[in-house]
């Protein structure tokens, strides 16, 4: 069992930056890979940023793309996001996800087996 913590989350202003972070105690931390995934009340969760093992490779979803950073410190067992110019739209709270096997996409929910308890990031206009 992989516990995953996510810290990092507030109420910030429209253009403002946050930086969240997902940490997993364990030696094992490098054999996942970690994906960011949001959930706005009434929707469904959706990916927004992943990163690779060795955190060589990253994607990200087209909403993000360009505002958000995801990077990895494997000797502190730390992903982070970077959230920058962030907008209304992105108001969520935000999960990260743990995957042991390599993923297909690194998009899709169903390739995550462990998961935080979320951050909440609320962006007022």
């Amino acid at each position: 069992q992989v516990q995953l913590v996510e810290s990092g989350g507030g109420l910030v202003q429209a253009g403002d930056s946050l930086r969240l972070s997902c940490i997993a105690p364990g030696r094992t931390f490098s054999t996942y890979a970690i994906g960011w995934f949001r959930q706005a009340p009434g929707k469904e969760r959706e990916f927004a940023a992943a990163i690779s093992r060795a955190g060589d490779r990253t994607y990200y979803a087209d909403s993000v793309k360009g505002r958000f950073t995801i990077s990895r410190d494997n000797a502190k067992n730390t992903v982070y996001l970077q959230m920058n110019s962030l907008k209304p739209e992105d108001t969520a709270a935000y999960y990260c996800a743990g995957a042991p096997h390599y993923p297909r996409t690194y998009r899709a929910t169903s390739e995550y087996v462990y998961w935080g308890q979320g951050t909440q990031v609320t962006v007022s206009s």
